[in-house]
């Protein structure tokens, strides 16, 4: 059943870019520069295209359609007091409905019921403190014409992308990389610190940072102005806090179990057919438990729930540290359980290595090899029927649920604890583009976010620790897994919701001392402990499991095949940055050199060469100009 559209608020997610240009007037050739900027996200938002110009500005928006289809166009314009306000604004506020109250008391009228709206006449009303009033996950820009000026925005979480080019006169803006590239004065030049990222921190990257030397990312919890008085100014209007956690373990399981439950109430608004993904694992079965119980309250029928296998996949599976159980008997107890529609995507192994070509294409970087097309391909199935998806990440990296956060010499380790091997991936590299030591060059990233883990100075040792821990996997780790999402689903036009992305959660967990967050001693404890009495017991004590990978060795044999023809091919251009032999010892002993999988859990050998290949296709595609 969908909700009634008079009481529904407008969710706007889709793709936004555009620019601004202090030493020229928009002519018709930057008219239509703007507009292929646009096109180059149309599959973030098929159902609406539109552009705005004036003056020096111009912004271009491509929407998805999820909440009452016929208001919310964009981009928005709003007059007040003599001036014009326009927005381009791609996200979603789940607190629209408060935020537009407190307008409408201060004497705003409204419209329509667009949360669009409702986010431009808040920063009409508070300028840029109107970010700390909001809930939500988003990136948006505003132009207001009196100053000619831009204001810009990301959420706190980072679920939505923000990437942007700038000089003294001139930003460039965008979702998603392809669509700066579409403007000249944007080059696809990478330099040895761009290669670095690739190698050494991929398929993660230094925050504010991508491989291209003209492209910064805004950092989550971030904003920014862009006048010509000024030129770009950025600041940090949110980050975590720190303080002393009082609520006993009751209180605890109780503001836990709130949140949660409210964070997913107001993410299953929606006007389009919304589903889950299900693995049958904590996260995801607490979101479809929650889901399908608000889908019989309100009458809205049974939940789908979606997960995603390959062919064969049970034959040939190995459970390991990492990895130590098959999905499907937890996914068919859970769906039985909750009593949800089920749909189980099968994929095959050849199609997911040959669309590691169009997952590169989609986060216009090198991705997490399979784990990433794998996870094109079944949002491209799933939005076959379904335009809306609530899906578990981020559960993992705020409640401890990796084996950095309970293995004690992982824990201990001065590094990243989900990579690693720096001196075996160097080692890859050509040595005219290793002139830093790459230790150095890692080190340096993983021991300024641990010195930036915010503290109260009372922590005891270990959760000192894993304080540093905790703020390591939210500001690299989840951040890889939100890039990875948001763009696998967004190029079919699929929009994915996370629910424990909600920053009240984020916060409050953070906090939580490890003896009450590790309770029964057990990662994720205590969220197992807040939701022990909707879950099947088995669901409750299952052993974290990660998204599935395939074993068939099929996959495997499709991606040794795609570097075999690297190495036959000498014009291939990763054989400019890398050492040939290097990669032919890859093949011949299957990665036996590397101690502990490239990046996370899941990418061991066939992954690696897969990456490798995605970094081939991307400097060919891409055009990428070594610098």
């Amino acid at each position: 059943m969908n909700l009634c559209i008079k009481c529904s608020e407008v969710i706007t997610v889709c793709g936004i870019t555009g620019f601004i240009n202090y030493k020229k007037i928009i002519s018709e050739s930057d008219k239509n520069i703007l507009f292929s900027m646009g096109e180059t996200l149309n599959r973030r938002g098929p159902d609406e295209k539109d552009e705005y110009c004036s003056n020096s500005v111009g912004l271009a928006h491509r929407r998805l359609s999820v909440i009452d289809i016929k208001n919310g166009h964009q981009p928005m314009i709003k007059e007040n007091n003599n001036n014009t306000y326009v927005i381009c604004y791609n996200g979603e506020l789940y607190n629209t409905k408060e935020i537009r109250n407190k307008l409408i008391n201060l004497g705003y009228n409204f419209n329509g019921h667009s949360d669009t709206e409702v986010l431009l006449t808040a920063y009409i009303e508070w300028g840029s403190d109107c970010v700390k009033e909001f809930n939500g996950i988003f990136a948006f820009v505003i132009y207001n014409k009196l100053t000619d000026s831009l204001f810009f925005a990301r959420d706190g979480g980072g679920v939505k992308p923000f990437f942007y080019s700038n000089n003294d006169f001139e930003f460039i803006f965008g979702s998603e990389i392809k669509a700066l590239l579409k403007h000249p004065s944007v080059s696809s030049n990478v330099d040895k610190f761009g290669i670095a990222e690739i190698f050494l921190i991929g398929p993660g990257r230094t925050p504010g940072k991508t491989a291209f030397h003209d492209i910064k990312e805004l950092k989550p919890g971030w904003c920014g102005t862009f006048s010509k008085s000024e030129g770009l100014n950025l600041w940090q209007y949110w980050k975590l806090k720190a303080y002393e956690h009082k609520d006993s373990l009751s209180d605890t399981i109780y503001t836990l179990r709130s949140l949660i439950y409210d964070s997913i109430k107001r993410q299953l608004v929606s006007d389009v057919p919304l589903c889950t993904f299900l693995s049958g694992g904590l996260d995801s079965s607490i979101i479809s438990a929650v889901a399908s119980e608000e889908f019989k309250i309100t009458n809205r029928g049974r939940l789908n729930t979606y997960s995603v296998d390959y062919i064969e996949n049970e034959k040939y599976f190995e459970n390991n540290y990492y990895q130590p159980s098959n999905d499907n008997y937890y996914i068919n107890l859970m769906s039985n359980f909750i009593e949800s529609k089920h749909n189980n995507i099968i994929l095959d192994n050849d199609l997911v290595g040959n669309a590691l070509l169009d997952a590169t294409l989609a986060r216009d970087l090198p991705g997490m090899a399979d784990i990433e097309s794998s996870l094109l391909l079944f949002c491209s199935e799933v939005k076959k029927n379904h335009t809306v998806v609530l899906s578990g990440e981020c559960a993992d990296e705020i409640f401890g649920g990796y084996p950095w956060f309970t293995n004690e010499e992982m824990l201990a380790q001065a590094d990243f604890p989900w990579s690693g091997n720096t001196e075996i991936k160097a080692n890859l590299i050509q040595d005219k583009y290793l002139q830093f030591d790459p230790k150095e060059y890692v080190f340096k990233r993983y021991k300024d976010t641990i010195d930036s883990a915010p503290k109260t100075g009372s922590e005891t040792p270990s959760d000192s620790r894993i304080k540093e821990i905790t703020m390591l996997n939210i500001s690299w780790f989840m951040q890889t897994l939100l890039s990875r999402k948001d763009h696998a689903s967004m190029y079919s036009g699929l929009e994915v919701r996370v629910p424990f992305c909600d920053l009240r959660i984020i916060e409050y967990a953070y906090n939580i001392p490890w003896d009450m967050k590790g309770y029964a001693g057990r990662e994720k404890g205590i969220l197992r402990k807040a939701f022990s009495d909707m879950l099947p017991d088995e669901i409750v004590y299952r052993k974290k499991s990660p998204y599935p990978k395939s074993f068939n060795p099929a996959y495997t044999r499709n991606v040794e095949n795609k570097i075999n023809k690297i190495l036959l091919n000498y014009d291939s251009p990763i054989l400019e940055i890398v050492k040939p032999d290097k990669l032919q010892e890859l093949l011949d002993t299957k990665a036996s050199m590397f101690s502990k999988p490239w990046y996370g859990q899941l990418m061991n050998y066939p992954q690696i060469l897969a990456y490798l290949y995605m970094i081939n296709t991307w400097l060919d595609k891409y055009a990428i100009n070594i610098i």
